[in-house]
C-alpha cells in the first residue's frame, strides 16, 4: 500500500477574497478552495479545484479541513456554497460547529 503525498497548505489573503492553496513536492499544478469573507464572522467556499494532477492525491479534502480548522481558530462560520465543499460537510457531522446549514 503506498502512501499519498504529503500535502502542503497555504493561505493568501485577498481582502474580501481569500484562496487556500495546496502544493505537493514533485508534483506540477496546485489545488485551490477560494472563498469570499461576507463579515468577520462568516465566510462562503465559492470552489473547489484540483488539476488533474492532483487528483487521488488527498489534496481537495485537505483544502476543505485547513477552511474548517482556520473557521474554527478564527471564530467564523462557513456557508458552504461549494458543491464539493458541502458534500465534505455532509460526511463530517463533527464539522457542525463551523458548518452554516
Amino acid at each position: 500500500m503506498s502512501e499519498k503525498p504529503a500535502v502542503r497548505i497555504s493561505y493568501e489573503d485577498q481582502g474580501h477574497k481569500g484562496r487556500f492553496v495546496a502544493r505537493i513536492t514533485g508534483v506540477d499544478g496546485e489545488g485551490e478552495l477560494t472563498i469570499s469573507k461576507t463579515s468577520d464572522v462568516l465566510v462562503i467556499a465559492d470552489r473547489t479545484f484540483a488539476p488533474d494532477t492532483l487528483r487521488g492525491t488527498g489534496a481537495a479534502l485537505a483544502l476543505v479541513e485547513a477552511l474548517i480548522a482556520d473557521a474554527r481558530a478564527k471564530g467564523y462560520r462557513v456557508i458552504p456554497l461549494c458543491p464539493y465543499v458541502r458534500a465534505q460537510s455532509l460526511k463530517h457531522p463533527e464539522w457542525v460547529d463551523v458548518i452554516q446549514q
